[in-house]
């Protein structure tokens, strides 16, 4: 008997079509991988089985019952637990008090605060689930901040998980640690549902994925018989390079000099960060996020103090410039959080893509908005820049990850920048998206610009960059060329010399007669 049958599922928001007569099965015990591309109707689908909403056509069947969901609270006493994308957790509260809200234990009419403590612990440690009970949401990592969710839905004895996009946010560690967790969880006869794009996590997780494009269901696959090769083609309709294609640099001058780069920060800053990037090549920073890459992107925009040390942009000494005279030097950036840097969510899509720019010519003249040239300008970059449903009264907070990161793109390659701050650019994007995003950084590199790209992607480092540099502790410690060892930078980024990385790495080719990979 399976656990999860959904029979011809149907959604619509106004004229858009989520679902369209969805048949999606899941046998108990299973981990199976939702995938799709972004807006191919995942999380709807998803948010339907967990009661958030309501179906407009088709039924909902657990374990053979045909069940009519009001809401969570009755997939919740059904045995489901969903873990958002989006966490639901307070900051000022406790791991404890996050996870009991709504199930708290009485005693005499007392909040039995101690045995739910205990009931935690238990869980935790039954899962590898490390997590102080007793600490604050605001003080621990994200990673940690998912296992609270997790342990949430498995007090609430939930016995099918749904995880939307769980590695989204998470380290390359955490996400290894999060898949030793739900292998865990399926030992212990838990059924999981994983919805995600990244074809990698699908072929390393997954016993079965099912593929979702554009509201339909396109197929049901068991992960061991099928390829990333396949798995792409059938999100996106069309055959994927999974690999980025271009041709030898042509490196011109120096456009960006940074020297004794000195920071402050909580995290431990910057310590004599010192780089140069040329015209015409992709400089890659590689490294486990936490090691001063936020610190450098916001140096480098003025949204940082800078203690010591110099930033020169095209021969200017841009080091204390506010960042709107920055940009009209030359420099775009696309930041690694969109939501927080790069948009406004409420806005449609014409007013983010004139966002830096609204008060110049010809968006304004003479201090009044031109509505019908912004209106133009967001036609022209929807149309060249593949958004999609980016048209209308749509704002961008409710379109899909992929059409926000073309949208940021969008406004900012489009202003012809000659140096770009490419930060974290496919992140919590689509296989289809990726491939666009990258060729579009080639093409501006093949034209004569430099894009500083700083990835935690140790594949979209490699695949882009004409030289790497390897960022730990807020410091850089090694260069390296395009064609490098994966298993020297993978060392590396963990902190290893030099030296031991190259005495490694060596080890591991000739020990293994081919490169090894570290998982960085």
């Amino acid at each position: 008997m399976p656990a999860v049958e959904l029979k011809n599922i149907s959604k619509r928001f106004g004229s858009t079509v989520a679902c369209d007569q969805i048949d999606f099965t899941v046998e108990l015990g299973e981990i199976h991988c939702l995938l799709g591309e972004n807006g191919a109707g995942k999380s709807t689908l998803m948010k339907i089985l967990f009661g958030l909403y309501s179906a407009d056509a088709g039924s909902v069947v657990l374990r053979g019952t045909e069940l009519s969901l009001r809401g969570p609270s009755d997939a919740i006493a059904h045995g489901l637990g969903m873990v958002h994308q989006h966490f639901m957790l307070v900051d000022r509260m406790t791991v404890t008090e996050n996870i009991i809200a709504g199930q708290e234990t009485t005693r005499h009419g007392l909040l039995h605060r101690s045995g739910a403590r205990d009931d935690i612990l238990a869980l935790s440690r039954r899962y590898a689930l490390h997590v102080s009970p007793d600490s604050l949401i605001e003080d621990i990592s994200v990673g940690e901040q998912q296992r609270v969710e997790i342990l949430k839905a498995l007090y609430r004895r939930a016995e099918i998980l749904i995880l939307d996009e769980p590695t989204a946010v998470l380290t390359p560690q955490e996400t290894a640690e999060l898949f030793s967790i739900i292998r865990k969880l399926k030992q212990d006869g838990k059924t999981i549902i994983l919805i995600t794009h990244k074809l990698r996590e699908t072929m390393a997780i997954s016993d079965r994925v099912s593929i979702l494009r554009d509201g339909r269901c396109v197929g049901t696959l068991e992960t061991a018989k099928t390829s990333p090769e396949e798995l792409a083609r059938m999100m996106v309709g069309r055959e994927v390079l999974l690999r980025v294609e271009k041709t030898p640099m042509q490196r011109g001058e120096s456009v960006l000099e940074i020297k004794d780069l000195e920071v402050d920060s909580p995290g431990g800053g910057l310590h004599k960060v010192s780089l140069e990037l040329h015209a015409g090549e992709i400089l890659g920073i590689a490294g486990v996020e936490g090691n001063g890459q936020l610190e450098l992107e916001e140096a480098l925009l003025g949204l940082r103090e800078i203690r010591s040390g110099s930033v020169v942009l095209r021969g200017k000494d841009i080091t204390g410039a506010p960042t709107k005279l920055r940009r009209m030097a030359g420099l775009a950036h696309i930041p690694s959080d969109r939501l927080r840097r790069g948009l406004v969510e409420r806005f449609g899509a014409g007013w983010n893509l004139i966002l830096g720019s609204q008060w110049q010519w010809p968006f304004a003249r003479r201090g009044v908005l031109q509505p019908k040239t912004i209106e133009e300008n967001a036609r022209t970059l929807i149309r060249d820049f593949d958004i999609r449903g980016a048209s209308g009264a749509v704002d961008a907070g409710d379109m899909s990850g992929g059409n926000q990161q073309k949208l940021v793109l969008a406004r900012e390659l489009s202003r012809e920048p000659e140096v770009i701050l490419a930060c974290q650019p496919t992140r919590g994007v689509d296989v289809g998206a990726i491939e666009y995003i990258h060729n579009r950084l080639v093409k501006k590199r093949d034209q004569g610009k430099a894009v500083l790209l700083i990835s935690a992607e140790l594949d979209e480092v490699r695949a882009l960059s004409d030289r790497i540099l390897v960022m730990y502790e807020g410091q850089i410690i090694a260069e390296r060329p395009e064609n490098c060892d994966e298993s020297e930078l993978g060392l590396l980024m963990a902190g290893h010399t030099v030296e031991r990385a190259e005495g490694a790495a060596q080890a591991v080719t000739t020990d293994t007669g081919q490169k090894g990979a570290i998982d960085a």
